[in-house]
């Protein structure tokens, strides 16, 4: 593989890296609102709350919502730059496709 595109390139990287960093910094400011907004339910319907369980659904809801944010940006991140193009599909060489073909 030979071709340098997508993000071998370093301006193409550099882009949506900082595209990639900025939704990040978006979400976890969401992320951290969709928090309060769940321990305000809970604080809304007379759940005791000890610090264990604050800290428990803080971290569990948190740490959900990012780590669902991180991976659907990255599969977005590797799709929008054309990254997911520079890949080798040895079967379908082996079928005898092309990727002209294709």
């Amino acid at each position: 593989m030979s071709r340098k595109n997508a993000l071998d390139d370093p301006i193409i990287a550099q882009t949506a890296w900082g595209r990639f960093r900025r939704l990040m910094r978006w979400m976890a400011l969401w992320g951290a609102l969709l928090v309060a907004a769940v321990l305000g339910y809970l604080y809304a319907m007379d759940t005791p709350m000890p610090i264990h369980m604050i800290i428990a659904t803080t971290a569990g809801v948190w740490c959900t919502f990012m780590l669902g944010t991180a991976l659907m940006s990255l599969a977005f991140l590797s799709s929008g730059t054309g990254h997911d193009h520079q890949i080798e599909d040895f079967l379908k060489k082996e079928a005898g496709y092309d990727d002209e073909q294709s």
